[in-house]
């Protein structure tokens, strides 16, 4: 079982990984062709860009709504699933850090992210901080898990806790967006209340648009009279109720913090590294080629 995995994370700290220029995750340009042909992205191979701040708000007591202006003719540039790095100079190093864009690929002329600030988190305290007109420079794309195509799996539960939605989000919406795609998805999400619940009203009208087809649960470690949910944690059975360790077309993704991680699939050992598999789906009999952590 699942216990204590959701509690975890009030006290987890996200350890980002620290790089420099230099050191950064390497990449490679993967828009559709649609989006390379038609719209040119903001970003630009290896160079590090800065990016405007338009304007925040709060979507939880410690979680912005972050969107960056880009040119009016411009996409942020990058194709599900994919993220980007942030990077600012603090005592003279750089502190760099992933984050997942949660507006469609096309958009145009804006970015938009959803960014938790965490205790001592250098990074989440810096953005949070930013003002309007003011900048951060940005790199990427860092293309993650591609869907070059519909249907590249039958069967997908995403087990997301806190921020870790970010990822999940963006392929959920993108399986949403295309009509072919019938890969069937339930997102298993966690969070600490109801009112910590990120990008809901996001989620439940992407859900609603192949309804049978997309699903989500909701699960809090504290729950209210108009909370429709769990509460409590995510089991073992509820994974498998879902998906099979082992049917070779179905896929399990994961994303949370360092707490929720260990508990079902084990760290990653780098960005680019997924590391053993390890927690709960390991014991259900899941291998590395049918689990994917973002």
């Amino acid at each position: 079982m699942f216990r204590n995995i959701l509690k975890s994370r009030a006290t987890s700290t996200l350890t980002g990984v620290m790089l420099g220029t230099a050191g950064a995750v390497s990449y490679s340009m993967s828009t559709s062709n649609a989006l390379r042909n038609e719209t040119a992205g903001q970003l630009v191979p290896k160079q590090w860009v800065p990016l405007k701040l338009k304007s925040s708000k709060d979507v939880s007591h410690d979680t912005k709504e972050i969107i960056f202006d880009l040119d009016n003719d411009k996409i942020l540039g990058g194709s599900t699933a994919y993220c980007v790095l942030f990077k600012f100079m603090q005592d003279g190093k750089p502190v760099v850090r992933p984050y997942t864009p949660v507006s469609d690929p096309s958009t145009v002329g804006e970015a938009v992210f959803v960014i938790k600030k965490y205790p001592g988190g250098a990074m989440g305290t810096h953005v949070h901080d930013l003002k309007p007109g003011e900048t951060i420079d940005v790199q990427g794309p860092i293309p993650k898990y591609p869907f070059e195509k519909p249907n590249k799996h039958k069967k997908i539960v995403m087990l997301g806790g806190g921020s870790g939605i970010t990822p999940l989000y963006q392929v959920l919406a993108h399986i949403a967006k295309d009509p072919e795609d019938k890969t069937e998805v339930h997102l298993l999400y966690g969070s600490q209340t109801p009112n910590d619940i990120l990008l809901k009203k996001e989620i439940d009208n992407v859900v609603a648009k192949k309804p049978g087809q997309l699903k989500v649960t909701y699960y809090v470690d504290k729950g209210d009279k108009s909370f429709d949910g769990k509460v409590g944690y995510i089991s073992k059975e509820d994974v498998v109720a879902i998906v099979k360790p082992d049917d070779e077309n179905h896929r399990v993704f994961v994303c949370g913090p360092p707490g929720f991680m260990k508990a079902l699939s084990g760290p990653k050992k780098s960005p680019t590294d997924q590391g053993d598999l390890t927690g709960s789906l390991q014991e259900l009999g899941f291998t590395k080629d049918t689990v994917f952590k973002f």
